[in-house]
């Protein structure tokens, strides 16, 4: 899975939230705010480069103090939400 080109992570007066490039993709209806550990995420990959839910997971573990099977957990749900919202792809 890899990020679609064209998304960025942007600090708005506080908020990390994902914005499209480019003025003729902005729909404010479609603003995707993140959390500090999902932002910590999507800065590890927003180059383009492919992961997994193990490279997501290993990430947080490196980063958090969580267990194992929490970290995957909330992997496997924000992996959903970004699909879900179309900002990565297969």
């Amino acid at each position: 899975m890899k990020v679609k080109k064209g998304f960025r992570l942007r600090d708005v007066c506080g908020e990390k939230i994902i914005v499209a490039d480019g003025i003729a993709n902005i729909d404010f209806s479609r603003i995707i705010s993140m959390n500090e550990s999902a932002a910590y995420l999507w800065k590890h990959i927003e180059d383009g480069s492919d992961f997994t839910a193990e490279t997501l997971t290993k990430l947080l573990l490196d980063e958090y103090e969580i267990d194992e099977a929490t970290a995957k957990a909330d992997v496997e749900k924000l992996m959903t939400s970004w699909k879900e919202a179309g900002i990565v792809e297969e």
